[in-house]
């Protein structure tokens, strides 16, 4: 071998040696690494003024933001739509009557609503109005015919709505169906069968045609019971695990941290996310938990916490394939305008 060639050589070898160090420590790097299931992005920030306790309700690929609380005027009525595809707000007409926050809003068909609520000189509302994006316009429907009162709990399935539970000076448990269709003076009608809690401040999600009924405080506590609902069921009302740390096994250790007021709940193919909140005692949550409808179960091991503000009485919107979470408020002074989307299937590391 020739000098020329010795050297060739040697350089060959030390190369190689390098080569070898360098995939060594990334493959070291790559095994001590964590993730965590989950990704948070920022999207366009709301356009209208920061705000708390708004209504909330999804149509199509399009969410909906009405009134709410400044924390500088009274309270507001301006509505906003979300292109979620597009990733933009448009300003829409102002939903008429009195001005609020706490109201629940949801959907039916092509048609959001939005009922109940607090305004400070009539208090609790009962009023429930109707808007139509096709034609930018809000009108007046029967009033909620459970009684005035605000932080009810609101979803649709199929052609109707159903709203229940809230605060009045009393902690209710009651639930109501409303029907769009329906003749002024008969478009609610009582849902009998309801054994949970009283609650204010709680969360419903819907999959396959059924509701989910959780959270939510009654005289300060935590509320732990978890309720379906089915309206196709002769029975419609079934009672779930409670979200409490109750077995002998080790699956609901954490239970505790999933129980909460004021979170908001997405569903993403075939599975509810419920994220944000707090406990009764006003202790924050950042963290989601994902439920299984098929098992029954919940799973929070590992997931990225919410990577905006720490809050309350945000809005979301849910499309079945994508979760929206935005605005929302912190004590008595921080109001939020951000908007944020989780991307389940995505890894983050810590």
């Amino acid at each position: 071998m020739t000098g020329i060639e010795k050297t060739v050589a040697s350089k060959s070898a030390s190369g190689a040696l390098v080569l070898c160090a360098i995939l060594f420590c990334l493959c070291a790097c790559t095994e001590d690494a964590s993730y965590t299931a989950g990704v948070w992005y920022r999207r366009s920030d709301f356009d209208g003024v920061a705000r708390t306790d708004a209504a909330g309700f999804t149509i199509g690929n399009k969410g909906y933001i009405c009134g709410g609380y400044n924390g500088k005027t009274t309270r507001l009525a301006d509505t906003w739509e979300y292109d979620i595809d597009n990733d933009w707000w448009t300003q829409r007409a102002d939903m008429p009557g009195t001005v609020r926050n706490a109201a629940t809003g949801f959907s039916v068909g092509s048609k959001g609503y939005v009922t109940t609520g607090y305004n400070p000189d009539q208090k609790y509302l009962s009023d429930t109005w109707e808007y139509n994006p096709e034609t930018n316009s809000w009108r007046q429907m029967d009033d909620f015919k459970g009684g005035a009162r605000y932080y009810a709990i609101g979803f649709g399935i199929d052609n109707y709505g159903y709203v229940g539970t809230g605060y009045n000076d009393n902690y209710l448990k009651d639930f109501y169906r409303f029907d769009p269709t329906a003749a002024a003076g008969s478009q609610w009608t009582i849902v009998n069968g309801f054994g949970g809690q009283k609650r204010q401040g709680g969360t419903a999600f819907v999959i396959d045609g059924k509701a989910y009924v959780c959270g939510g405080q009654n005289n300060n506590s935590d509320v732990s019971d978890f309720w379906c609902f089915d309206p196709s069921a002769a029975t419609p009302w079934t009672q779930l695990r409670d979200i409490a740390n109750t077995s002998d096994d080790d699956y609901d250790d954490d239970y505790t941290s999933i129980v909460r007021s004021y979170g908001v709940s997405f569903v993403i193919d075939g599975k509810a996310y419920l994220t944000l909140g707090s406990t009764a005692g006003g202790s924050y949550y950042s963290n989601y938990w994902i439920y299984d409808p098929a098992t029954d179960l919940w799973e929070g091991d590992d997931l990225t916490a919410f990577e905006g503000s720490t809050r309350i009485h945000a809005v979301c919107f849910s499309t079945g394939t994508r979760g929206i979470v935005a605005t929302g408020g912190s004590g008595s002074s921080s109001y939020f305008d951000d908007t944020w989307e989780l991307k389940p299937y995505e890894y983050e590391e810590e």
